[in-house]
């Protein structure tokens, strides 16, 4: 993946509020599309390897939605944080971590994933398919910029972080302003 790739078209399959329903589970299914989440709107999209994780739920999510009000003073619309995880783990991993700013897309089948290129497998530590750690700026759903951590393979022996974190697009884009 580089600057210039338009993103895939696909469908993601949510679960979003609808207080109509009541109960306990008071979610609908809405599927939304690429164009939904990126047409007409710069974005930062960073995608992880799983909900609930020690990096992503301690520093890769909070940092984001840390930063979520200077990333909007340097042009940023969004912020969204995609996993190869369904809707249900997504929205409570989404309350989990009391998100105000950053909205979570499920990737549950890791569609978007693979046609991005960054499906990889990591059986090896229980996981199956799922995301290598990456973040993009996304500017009407082409990449304006790529920070993809190192070492991209199946059943890498660590998880890297580092090119992904907000200070490396927040520096980014500081310096591109």
């Amino acid at each position: 993946m580089q600057a210039g790739v338009t993103l895939p078209q696909i469908t993601f399959h949510t679960r979003v509020r609808d207080e109509s329903i009541g109960g306990d589970n008071p979610f609908k299914w809405e599927d939304k599309t690429t164009d939904d989440y990126f047409k007409g709107k710069r974005v930062i999209l960073f995608s992880l390897p799983g909900a609930f994780t020690p990096t992503c739920s301690t520093y890769q999510l909070p940092g984001y939605e840390k930063a979520a009000a200077e990333f909007r003073d340097l042009g940023i619309d969004e912020i969204y944080c995609l996993s190869v995880n369904d809707s249900f783990v997504m929205n409570k991993w989404a309350q989990s971590q009391n998100l105000k700013n950053v909205k979570v897309i499920p990737d549950g089948a890791g569609e978007f994933t693979r046609l991005m290129g960054m499906l990889v497998d990591k059986s090896n530590i229980g996981f199956g398919m799922r995301s290598w750690r990456y973040a993009a700026i996304i500017k009407d759903g082409v990449v304006e910029a790529w920070f993809q951590e190192p070492g991209r393979e199946d059943n890498h022996g660590e998880d890297p972080y580092g090119e992904s974190s907000p200070e490396t697009v927040m520096a980014w884009l500081k310096a591109n302003a």
